[in-house]
């Protein structure tokens, strides 16, 4: 019997007659077979290869067979446009066998919201922050709400687990798991993942059921056609792509929302059909964008990360990378979107605008080569989102036993690894800084955790996501976007003026209590400025910088811009040698420790260094601008213990954690050196320092 023959007959009959399809894709028939047997999946294939349908033709066809009723399947994204994208397509599956879905997240309507309650639908598609609203609020009786789910789907797992919403989401899984009282069959859907097995056991945890990943090797058959290019600055890349493939739909990616929205600018100078989609704009702003941009040809959408993930914007011609991402897996992603039709290929140009992002495009296109792909790490010591969770209970229970509420969280791997020890030092510090209180070995919130966490009905606890400080940007009554408080404050130079929607803007008014910047448009250049746009490059990488700087050999992927920049930076690192650190002294008098080790081994040498000499470290090496000779500096590396090393705590970074204040400065400190960790890039680092190549490059 075949994959497709053992669909309910009425899915089968629409898939063949009201969707038209002939046959199904591989990973569609395996999807179907593996989820048959009742295992937990992780399914691997390409942006729209096909993991929807491999996912959802299963369910349905055995929630016909065992004829299921109320909100049986749970759909997860990690942002709400991709619902909003999902909805319909899930719904019209649905519909074909007389089911259905519906979207519920914090742009849903009350009455919808209502509506769902008294209705429920098949597939509900929402976040884990819903999900959690949901689990606690006293409108909903969750029980009720939840008792039938039998499985979750959770697009682009990776994005979950690698940051500590995965604990979220597994956490709210746990205590759906225990309402309904069964173990929920787990889906997740990535297009890129270096380890999936380990992904999928991170899925699993808490479950009892077999695992199996489903990855069709042969969906890749065709060489994606990826190219470097170096044009130098940001307004030669706009006129680069002025000039490239015109006539075509191209999707182009910059790492920050500044760069976005000057590259916009300069591409509508050279009178391009241009959009704009980053997470600072307003929703309409950006749904506008994105639904112009699919309808259209002959254009350009300019976005950051957000479009990264697998969000419709019709079908792609080209995908352009300004500079590079800081990962093979983000690379992959974003030329995943390309290449959907039968008669077109995966396609990928990066446009180096400096010698920084020109090296890294090189070592990705290298790293890709090599077949390799980051391992996707789940966050260790998650005790900040343990005590969400205990809160969260607080709030879904109306109070909870103090020798309770771990059990509703117990099989989530990141908190079984926790000592009970750890477990109950976490709730007394909690309770001793009056964030709780316990009568009779119930918790339950004390003035102190009220006073914190208890406003807009404790809105704050639901989210994992420390929310950064942001000004609302209004033109008359149209809310324009975002923009980082810090836009504004050199006010005493003038009216601020900020780019936003590709577009300038001259500040009229701030409201600095509302945090509300009212705007006019104007003609003068301006520029917005956000935090966090600087990127940690791993050791991966910078091992793959060394290797490009200490070869002779080019790569056709290389244009002969990119050849000629490349070849003069090999020329200016003469002393770069793979398998070696190198020490070397700089006209300035400065001495460079090039260890190309990552920007957290490197930090953790340099806090290692510091109390002996003046040192400072980036992604690639290590600066000593006070150091008097070769030979000192020579003193200190070599006197290095690489067991010695560890990070050191820093408390003050700790406090930009969410929930930060329910750890104590012991466990805050635990969370920090687990995360700030990289002890295979300092061993490796100092086993080549054995090997040091020392120059004096005056």
């Amino acid at each position: 019997m075949t994959a497709f023959e053992r669909l309910h007959p009425a899915l089968q009959h629409h898939i063949v007659n009201s969707l038209g399809w002939r046959e199904l894709r591989e990973v569609q028939s395996l999807s179907i077979e593996a989820y048959l047997t009742g295992a937990n999946l992780v399914i691997l294939a390409p942006t729209a290869g096909g993991k929807t349908e491999s996912a959802f033709f299963p369910v349905i066809s055995q929630m016909l067979d065992e004829s299921w009723s109320g909100i049986s399947v749970l759909y997860v994204s990690p942002i709400k446009a991709l619902l909003n994208n999902q909805e319909q397509r899930l719904d019209k599956y649905l519909r074909l066998v007389g089911r259905q879905a519906a979207l519920w997240h914090g742009d849903t309507p009350q009455g919808e919201r209502k509506r769902i309650i008294a209705e429920q639908p098949d597939c509900l598609l929402t976040t884990p922050e819903s999900l959690e609203v949901l689990l606690v609020s006293q409108k909903v009786d969750h029980h009720r709400f939840f008792q039938n789910v039998r499985v979750v789907v959770i697009d682009e797992l990776h994005a979950f687990a690698s940051d500590d919403r995965g604990w979220h989401l597994l956490s709210v899984f746990s205590r759906i798991a225990r309402i309904a009282g069964r173990d929920l069959q787990r889906i997740g859907l990535s297009a890129t993942v270096g380890n999936p097995d380990e992904m999928l056991c991170w899925l699993s945890s808490g479950s009892e059921r077999p695992q199996q990943v489903v990855w069709p090797k042969s969906i890749d058959s065709k060489t994606p056609d990826v190219q470097l290019d170096f044009v130098g600055s940001l307004s030669n890349a706009a006129k680069v792509i002025s000039l490239l493939h015109q006539g075509e739909k191209r999707l182009v990616f910059c790492d920050s929302r500044s760069r976005v929205e000057q590259l916009a600018v300069s591409l509508r100078a050279y009178g391009v059909d241009t959009f704009v989609s980053h997470s600072s704009l307003g929703l309409d702003e950006r749904r506008q964008a994105e639904e112009a941009f699919a309808q259209r040809q002959n254009c350009v959408i300019v976005a950051t990360s957000s479009l990264e993930l697998g969000l419709d914007v019709g079908d792609l011609d080209r995908v352009i990378q300004i500079d590079a991402p800081g990962t093979v897996s983000s690379f992959l992603q974003r030329m995943g979107r390309t290449g959907r039709r039968a008669d077109t290929n995966r396609n990928c140009l990066f446009l180096a605008t400096g010698e920084e992002g020109l090296l890294r495009a090189a070592a990705l296109i290298e790293l890709w080569q090599r077949g390799y792909v980051e391992p996707v790490q789940a966050p260790p010591c998650p005790y900040h989102i343990l005590a969400q969770q205990l809160m969260a209970l607080i709030l879904q229970e109306r109070g909870i036993g103090r020798s309770q509420w771990f059990s509703w969280v117990e099989k989530v791997s990141g908190f079984s690894q926790i000592s009970p020890e750890r477990v109950a030092e976490l709730v007394e510090y909690m309770v001793a800084k009056g964030i709780l209180w316990s009568d009779d070995g119930v918790l339950a919130f004390a003035p102190e955790g009220e006073n914190t966490f208890g406003r807009r009905n404790f809105m704050d606890i639901l989210s994992v996501f420390t929310s950064p400080p942001l000004f609302t940007v209004m033109s008359g009554q149209k809310e324009l976007g975002n923009v980082h408080e810090s836009t504004f404050y050199k006010r005493d130079e003038g009216p601020a003026i900020l780019v936003l929607a590709g577009r300038s803007w001259k500040t009229k008014h701030l409201d600095w209590r509302r945090r509300i910047a009212h705007v006019e448009p104007t003609d003068e250049k301006g520029r917005s400025r956000w935090l966090g746009e600087g990127q940690m490059l791993s050791h991966a990488v910078c091992q793959s910088i060394r290797r490009i700087l200490s070869s002779d050999d080019n790569d056709p992927a290389w244009s002969q811009r990119a050849v000629q920049r490349l070849e003069e930076i090999r020329d200016e690192h003469p002393w770069v040698s793979e398998g070696a650190t190198s020490l070397v002294q700089m006209p300035n008098g400065h001495i460079h420790w090039w260890t190309f080790a990552g920007g957290i081994a490197n930090a953790l040498l340099a806090d290692t260094l510091k109390p002996q000499c003046d040192v400072k470290g980036d992604n690639l090496s290590l600066n000593f601008p006070t150091a008097s000779s070769l030979e000192a500096v020579t003193e200190y590396i070599n006197g290095i213990e690489p067991d010695s090393i560890r990070p050191i705590p820093n408390i003050d970074a700790m406090e930009k954690l969410k929930f930060s204040e329910c750890l104590s400065p012991d466990i805050a400190a635990e969370v920090f050196m687990s995360r700030f960790d990289d002890r295979a890039g300092v061993k490796q680092t100092i086993e080549e320092t054995k090997r040091c190549v020392i120059q004096n490059s005056n």
